[in-house]
Order: C-alpha cells, then sequence, then structure tokens
C-alpha cells in the first residue's frame, strides 16, 4: 500500500483591504508628537535610509506652519506597514488642493487644536495620502510634488508619470518653501 498523498497547502491568508482616501486618516487628524519622536528634519537634510522615487535618499519635507510633516512627524513622507494611508506623497499646498480634499472631507486647512494642528495654507509643504494624490490627479486638482521628498512607496500606488506631471518647479522670485 503506498502513501497518500501530502495534503495541499493552506491557503495564504487574505490581503487587507487597499486603504482609500475614505478609510485614511480622519480629516484634519494628526497625531501629537511623541516624546519619541525625533525633532523635525531640517528642509533638504536626507533620511538615513529611505528611498525617493528617485532611487536617491529621501531628502526632507520640512515643516508646515510649525507643525512637522510626514506620518511620524518627523520631518520625512516616511512609511512603515503602521501607515494605513500610506502619507507618502511630499506635495506644496494650493488652494485648488486644500478645497478639494475639504469637499471629499478631508479638510487640511482649518486648524485642529486637539492635535496642534494649526491648518496647512497654499506653500505648506506636507505629505499627502498616496490615494487622495491620485484621486485629486484625477479630479484635476493634484498639488506640485517634491519628487526627491517622496518616499518610494508611493509608487505601489500613484505611477511616477504622473508625480513627475506634478513636478514642483518654484520660480525664480518665489519665497522659499515654508
Amino acid at each position: 500500500r503506498s502513501p497518500s498523498p501530502p495534503a495541499p497547502p493552506a491557503p495564504p491568508p487574505p490581503l487587507p483591504p487597499t486603504p482609500t482616501p475614505s478609510s485614511a486618516t480622519p480629516p484634519t487628524a494628526v497625531a501629537p508628537m511623541s516624546s519619541a519622536a525625533s525633532p523635525a528634519a531640517a528642509a533638504g537634510q536626507q533620511h538615513p535610509t529611505a528611498l525617493n522615487v528617485l532611487g536617491t535618499p529621501l531628502v526632507s519635507c520640512g515643516a508646515a506652519s510649525g507643525v512637522p510633516c510626514g506620518y511620524f512627524r518627523s520631518g520625512y513622507c516616511h512609511t512603515d506597514a503602521s501607515d494605513r494611508g500610506s502619507h507618502t506623497v511630499s506635495a506644496v499646498m494650493t488652494d485648488r488642493f486644500l478645497s478639494y480634499t475639504r469637499q471629499q472631507g478631508n479638510d487640511l486647512s482649518s486648524p485642529a487644536p486637539a492635535f496642534a494642528f494649526p491648518g496647512l495654507r497654499p506653500g505648506d509643504p506636507w505629505c499627502l495620502c498616496a490615494a487622495r494624490w491620485l484621486e485629486a490627479f484625477h479630479a484635476g486638482a493634484a498639488p506640485p510634488v517634491r519628487l526627491e521628498c517622496t518616499h518610494e512607496r508611493a509608487l505601489d500606488i500613484v505611477p511616477l508619470e504622473y508625480l513627475q506631471r506634478h513636478r514642483y518647479q518654484p520660480h525664480p522670485d518665489s519665497l522659499p518653501i515654508r
């Protein structure tokens, strides 16, 4: 008598649902900076390990209105598995985008004192959820993107070509990003 064939392997566990803008961070929610968080990186500083969409070291997005940007409030659009919204796109806020995202239920321009968040203004840098940026792109409201500050994981959601079409190009006479 021959041995019975081995049982087939168990199927892999189902993947978690892909985050959508509505399931991402609640409107105006900004995680308070913990005492363990590092201070915001100065604009232009490189992250020690993360890469950007260009394949080079991730550059700091800076701080907006005195509030460090990024999921970890470190000044970088850095991410990990806990960042269900993929806050990886470094964008420069515009009136059009701020109005668009407010209409979608995520008001980034209004202060949220409970989170020490003063609200964003046009010209402020911010790490956006990749899915929200892509949604705004399709609606014609995507803000300009700082590619050197946009985490490579943004490419899991947004094609590089779209980001490149919206590359931030400061005007020579413009003030630096706040």
